[in-house]
């Protein structure tokens, strides 16, 4: 069914427990999916792309110098109030390494001010992580990471996430359930679920940041934001946003930050990375900081 632009302007300004959705068809719409970068921004771009899709020829294209002021995302802060069901397809170009890092990060109301509800990787899986008490779903243990998987790299996947308004989380890899990214009956969420924290996101954001140096071109495709699961092979529901116009390229970039006179020692952890943990074989010296730890499985070089 078509809908006339009068319509679609009128369904923008309904409360948002309607769908909103985006193929990038139509370009970028960069009023409606604005950048997102909090505190910092080094490099990080994010552009139009026709030379890779899921469906269609655009996609969203994220890129990142790594650091964590190499971080940048776009996104959206309508969000249904109620359930909030995520359907995205991404495709990486590197896999997920032992190095924490977020595609995804969600402002949490729940949480301190300028807090995250955060997905991304460590030790090479997927995981949920909230930046308050950084505590991770699943633990990292070693049966803890045995029940999340890895994000395959070089083709299309699709990632979908639940999280319901009592507190829980639900998470599919092209449409088979991640155990460990699962807050019901999960021996392995004894971290997660110290907190009495019930997510409140107010938005949702895709793109990379990393808290060493990881680098990682993401691009991003066919995204969703349901109050119920729309599922790998739904259709998209309605668009609520009047379509921005074609062949929009945004870019961002500033200047690196001064190179130090020295540089590290070998073997030092740079700041924002691991540096300890049960079973971490990596650096356990900050560059600059101090390591601290975060539980018995991570510990972090902060300033």
């Amino acid at each position: 069914m078509m809908f006339p632009r009068a319509a679609l302007i009128a369904l923008a300004a309904l409360p948002f427990s309607l769908a909103i959705s985006n193929d990038f068809e139509s370009g970028w719409d960069q009023s409606a999916w604005p950048i997102y970068a909090p505190d910092c921004n080094q490099g990080g771009t994010i552009t139009l792309d026709s030379s890779t899709a899921h469906s269609g020829k655009n996609s969203l294209k994220v890129t990142s110098p790594g650091g964590y002021c190499g971080h940048i995302f776009f996104g959206t802060t309508q969000v249904p109030s109620g359930d909030l069901y995520v359907r995205v397809w991404l495709k990486a170009t590197t896999a997920l390494t032992s190095s924490h890092v977020s595609f995804i990060t969600m402002p949490d109301a729940a949480q301190s001010a300028g807090k995250h509800l955060r997905i991304g990787g460590q030790n090479s899986i997927l995981m949920f992580n909230r930046e308050q008490d950084d505590a991770t779903l699943p633990d990292l243990s070693p049966q803890g990471t045995a029940t999340s998987t890895g994000l395959p790299a070089g083709s299309w996947q699709c990632f979908e996430y639940h999280l319901g308004t009592d507190g829980s989380i639900e998470t599919w890899l092209n449409s088979n359930a991640i155990a460990g990214l699962t807050t019901a009956n999960n021996p392995n969420a004894q971290g997660w679920s110290r907190s009495s924290i019930i997510p409140r996101v107010t938005g949702v954001y895709f793109g990379w940041e990393s808290y060493g140096g990881d680098k990682n071109t993401f691009w991003y495709d066919d995204v969703s934001i349901t109050s119920s699961r729309v599922g790998c092979g739904g259709s998209t529901p309605p668009v609520t946003t009047v379509p921005g116009t074609g062949g929009t390229t945004l870019t961002t970039t500033t200047s690196p930050p001064p190179a130090t006179s020295t540089a590290p020692t070998v073997g030092t952890v740079p700041l924002w990375g691991q540096c300890g943990g049960n079973n971490w074989t990596g650096g356990t010296t900050c560059a600059s900081g101090r390591c601290v730890k975060n539980g018995d499985w991570y510990s972090q070089c902060v300033p």
